[in-house]
C-alpha cells in the first residue's frame, strides 16, 4: 500500500469495520481477522478501526489476481 502523507492525507477516505463488511459481503469479524493479521491495511481511531477505502480494492486486487 502506498504510504500516506500530510499532503494527500485529505483525500483519504475512511471507512468503518461495518461498512468494509458490507462491501466485501462478509462479516465484521472477518474484516476484525484481516485487520488484525496485517492483510487489510487500517488505523485505529481510539478503540474503532477504521480502514482506507483504498486499502479495501487493493485487497480485494490482490485476492482476486491470487485465485486466478
Amino acid at each position: 500500500m502506498a504510504v500516506v502523507g500530510p499532503s494527500n492525507l485529505s483525500d483519504v477516505r475512511f471507512l468503518t469495520v461495518a461498512e468494509v463488511a458490507t462491501l466485501m459481503r462478509v462479516s465484521k469479524m472477518t474484516v476484525y481477522r484481516l485487520v488484525h493479521s496485517g492483510e487489510l491495511n487500517a488505523v485505529r481511531v481510539g478503540r474503532s478501526f477504521r480502514v482506507p477505502e483504498r486499502a479495501v480494492h487493493e485487497y480485494l486486487r490482490d485476492a482476486f489476481t491470487d485465485t486466478a
